[in-house]
């Protein structure tokens, strides 16, 4: 049995009118979306256009940070600020372009300044949509008065670095000279950092454009300024130049000459450290120094940074192991099978192989195949000397193998000329203390000594010994390397009004303690 449902208080107009009312509400929302729907296809490309002028104008403000931290540095006289704005400059370099460069400087700089007229003339002139961007970094009654040559100088360091992106060599050129120019013209301490990376890309561009001897004079100059100066990281940055111009004509005596006649600074970074120990290395190799070169690039490759800098550290390695091999050691494989060295040491691992095996014929078609390779990457002449080394190992080989071998089949397994080139080679290996045996020249053959106990002889002390100098060495440059809160050593220091105040209270005691000896006394 059914019973009718009966709504009791509730008239039936008022339901009709919250029906129509649900209706209306459920028909506007459907015209909204149709039209928001329009609108995104209307204003579809306009997106792109507004996205970029956002990314300008973040990038006009991650500017305006650093040089404010540059202004706060020469306000404070910390280079720590200007540091850290100079490390900035390869995130900044990636996002700038001419729009940011030509709001950045007409922002800057005052309206009548020479430099602001210079700098524009290597940019083209935006848009009037695109240059109407609301960057204001100055104040109305800062922006008549100059700006620090600090300042100017950033900017300046910017355009040239948008310019040799954008591969504009001859405008580049001309921007560096008159940046140049500019930086011979002041003398402060505050621009020393700033300056040491404008004279690397000074010389960068010079390289480029290949007209690197052209600048050799106005380095030595700025060399002799910094030192007298007591600019360090000029100092090292324009010896590390000097090094680079000379070894990219081979000019090695001259080198050498340079390195004993002048002090590297004790206090540079680390990454002008690194440089500097790799063309040591470079130069200590082709003196015939292996032992000492291999010192140098093995602390450059530890020196360098770890998660970049991918390019030195695999020039660095390619030297590492021919010297290595020249010192008659093997590298050892892990160097190979890295992620980043595993490509461009392929051809070296080939002649590691070569050596290791004392196998003349494949040393010979590694040399074949990628000697042009070599020469590019100037390791040609040390690779040529190893040569001697894969005969000698072919010789170890042969005399551990072998405990008597004639002279012919000697020289018919290294695949020498004859018997008497074999003869003078072995005779070598033998003073050399390579092998331990002897050569009967009558009958022409050599007879291998009984192999003796390695353990009975110095090898292992020298070892153990050079493993205990290469620590001591790594602990040194670990204590040298390290860094500490600037002005840390005041913590310990009490201030002045402290002092004032423990001056007060040793007063007050002793006025009390005076006063109760005159009662003890009464």
């Amino acid at each position: 049995r059914t019973t009718p449902c009966v709504c009791i208080g509730i008239p039936s107009e008022v339901l009709e009118v919250e029906r129509m009312a649900d209706q209306e509400k459920q028909a506007p929302a459907k015209d909204v979306e149709m039209k928001d729907a329009e609108d995104e296809k209307k204003d579809g490309g306009e997106e792109p256009q507004a996205g970029q002028k956002d990314k300008d104008l973040l990038t006009l403000e991650d500017i305006r940070d650093q040089l404010r931290l540059v202004e706060r540095g020469v306000a404070q006289k910390e280079p720590r600020y200007i540091s850290r704005a100079v490390r900035s400059l390869q995130s900044l370099r990636k996002k700038t372009n001419d729009i940011v460069l030509w709001r950045l400087t007409v922002g800057y700089f005052p309206a009548a300044s020479p430099s602001k007229d210079s700098l524009l003339n290597y940019l083209e002139e935006p848009m009037e949509a695109e240059a109407i961007l609301p960057f204001r970094p100055r104040t109305s009654k800062a922006a008549v008065t100059s700006i620090l040559p600090e300042v100017d100088v950033f900017i300046h360091l910017l355009l040239l670095l948008r310019l040799l992106d954008s591969e504009n060599m001859e405008k580049a050129k001309r921007c560096s000279d008159s940046l140049m120019e500019k930086l011979t013209s002041h003398n402060r301490r505050s621009l020393d950092l700033i300056s040491a990376k404008c004279y690397f890309y000074h010389s960068r561009i010079y390289e480029l454009i290949g007209q690197l001897a052209g600048i050799r004079s106005f380095l030595h100059a700025r060399l002799r300024t910094a030192t007298l100066r007591h600019d360090e990281e000029g100092q090292a940055t324009l010896m590390n130049l000097l090094l680079r111009n000379y070894l990219h004509y081979n000019l090695y005596d001259q080198a050498d000459k340079l390195v004993s006649k002048s002090t590297f600074p004790g206090n540079a970074n680390n990454n002008e450290m690194a440089r500097h120990l790799y063309y040591l290395g470079r130069i200590r190799a082709i003196q015939l120094d292996y032992s000492e070169a291999h010192h140098h690039l093995l602390q450059a490759i530890r020196k360098a940074p770890q998660h970049s800098a991918i390019g030195f550290k695999q020039t660095a390695n390619k030297f590492a192991v021919v010297v290595q091999l020249l010192l008659g050691e093997i590298p050892d494989r892990a160097t190979f099978r890295e992620a980043i060295l595993r490509k461009p040491l392929l051809p070296y691992f080939q002649l590691t192989q070569a050596v290791r095996n004392g196998d003349l014929v494949k040393f010979g078609e590694t040399l074949e195949q990628y000697g042009p390779r070599f020469q590019e990457e100037k390791t040609f002449t040390l690779i040529i000397r190893l040569r001697h080394n894969v005969i000698k190992t072919g010789i170890r080989m042969i005399s551990l193998s072998y405990s008597r071998i004639s002279l012919a089949d000697i020289a018919e397994k290294l695949q020498l000329d004859s018997a008497e080139d074999a003869e003078y080679i072995v005779a070598k290996a033998i003073r050399d203390g390579v092998i331990e045996a002897s050569i009967d020249h009558q009958q022409g053959f050599m007879r291998s000594k009984e192999s003796t106990d390695i353990y009975a002889t110095k090898e292992p002390q020298e070892a153990f010994h050079q493993r205990i100098l290469f620590c001591l060495d790594l602990y040194n440059q670990s204590l040298k390397a390290m860094r500490y809160p600037p002005k840390a050593y005041r913590k310990d220091f009490e201030s002045v009004e402290e002092r004032r105040e423990r001056e007060q209270q040793g007063l007050e005691l002793a006025k009390e303690m005076a006063e109760d000896e005159e009662e003890e006394d009464f």
